[in-house]
């Protein structure tokens, strides 16, 4: 101390500079010693939670009770409160590749990772039940944008939502788990909007034109001539006789593409590969360009939907195909084409994650799509309802519809 004290011994100031450096080392000590009992509290609050993770884990699978299986008055050591099931999972999750794997295939590995972490075990095959998890209510999304998809239900305000954010490395970054109160409070509408679906079935030829002709509507309004291999147009122009194919030679026109590859955009740019799909048949139809505004039917002049199949469920979009209301476009001669006219041109394939090979074409009109396919599962309408996460949800930062800051804390 006296060497310090030398330093400042031609300073008109030393005391009160003297006086300072006592205080800051004193609060400096103060700190230190906080710290340390602040550290202390730290690592025994951890060991404690550690500690209750690893009983109830081990009793889960000790009891041998399966994510299905609802817990007894007994078993309520069992339950794992939110906090700790967000803490087991992000530690448990975190950092785990789904790289490369096709949806269905990334949710149940995904759900096998959670049941491995929870002490239950992995089932065979996931039941379709509403929680997913009904032992301790809760469902699982996965993550890779914003928007939040929940399917034909509202919110439980009851219900848990483990929610899994998957970066664009395609491994698992972070994991919320919050309550259905807290989720509507990000919902803007409440409303569900709602999807038609089929199921993908093959027929023994790979090209199957399954309408043989067009609805008597298009063959009235849009003629049976076929025209030019090439013509001047765009895709989404309305349709006029002179470059309208007919169901038949679309078929013919269309096959060209079976056997062909294109590179695949990834397991989850469902888009992205359609996108391509549907610029590779613009081409092959007789148009100079590709071309798409967004509408449906995607390739307006054409009233063609393109469908790109990787798996059996057929997204058919909000309008029913058989729905005999008028499409929104122009009226020829007075009348208007309607959703049942449209040509629904799908296409089924394959993937080894690189490369997407087309295999099969099905050609059908709207009007005799649900003759060809079923109704997904039987049901006649499936519908969903879209939340938007906001940034800084995954941080626990985040705001509601109408603009106030929400606690996601649990």
């Amino acid at each position: 101390m006296k060497q310090k004290r030398t330093h400042f011994r031609f300073h008109s100031v030393r005391q009160p500079v003297l006086r300072m450096k006592r205080n800051v080392l004193r609060t400096g000590l103060s700190v230190l010693i906080l710290l340390g009992a602040t550290h202390g509290s730290l690592q025994a609050a951890a060991r404690s939670s550690a500690t209750e993770v690893s009983e109830i884990v081990r009793g889960i699978h000790e009891s041998g009770k399966t994510i299905y299986d609802a817990l007894g008055e007994q078993e309520t050591t069992l339950w794992i409160p939110n906090l700790l099931l967000e803490e087991i999972l992000n530690q448990e999750l975190h950092g785990l590749s789904v790289e490369g794997m096709p949806l269905r295939t990334r949710s149940k590995f995904v759900k096998s990772a959670i049941c491995k972490a929870l002490g239950y075990p992995t089932p065979k095959a996931f039941k379709k039940t509403q929680p997913r998890f009904p032992g301790q209510n809760f469902d699982v999304y996965i993550q890779k944008s914003n928007n939040l998809q929940v399917w034909n239900e509202a919110l439980s305000a009851s219900r848990r939502y483990v929610l899994i954010r998957v970066a664009p490395d395609d491994r698992v970054q972070k994991v919320r788990v919050v309550d259905g109160a807290t989720l509507a409070k990000l919902d803007t509408s409440g409303k569900l909007t709602q999807k038609y679906q089929a199921r993908l079935t093959m027929g023994s030829q790979c090209l199957d034109l399954a309408s043989t002709a067009d609805t008597a509507n298009v063959r009235a309004l849009l003629g049976t001539e076929v025209p030019p291999k090439q013509f001047v147009g765009a895709p989404v122009d309305p349709p006029a006789p002179e470059t309208f194919i007919p169901i038949a030679e679309l078929g013919q026109r269309l096959s060209v593409l079976l056997g062909t590859s294109f590179s695949d955009a990834g397991s989850d740019q469902e888009r992205n590969r359609g996108a391509e799909l549907h610029r590779q048949m613009c081409y092959v139809l007789g148009y100079s360009h590709y071309a798409d505004d967004g509408a449906c039917p995607d390739i307006t002049a054409q009233i063609i939907e393109v469908k790109l199949q990787l798996s059996t469920t057929i997204d058919l979009g909000i309008a029913a195909p058989d729905s005999t209301e008028p499409l929104n476009l122009p009226a020829i001669q007075g009348k208007h084409l309607r959703h049942c006219d449209v040509r629904y041109a799908i296409f089924a394939g394959n993937t080894d994650g690189d490369t997407v090979t087309l295999t099969n074409l099905i050609l059908v009109t709207g009007e005799e799509l649900f003759d060809r396919f079923r109704r997904f599962e039987g049901r006649v309408l499936n519908k969903k309802l879209q939340i938007y996460l906001p940034n800084g949800f995954f941080d626990g930062d985040a705001k509601s519809s109408n603009g106030e800051s929400i606690e996601l804390g649990l």
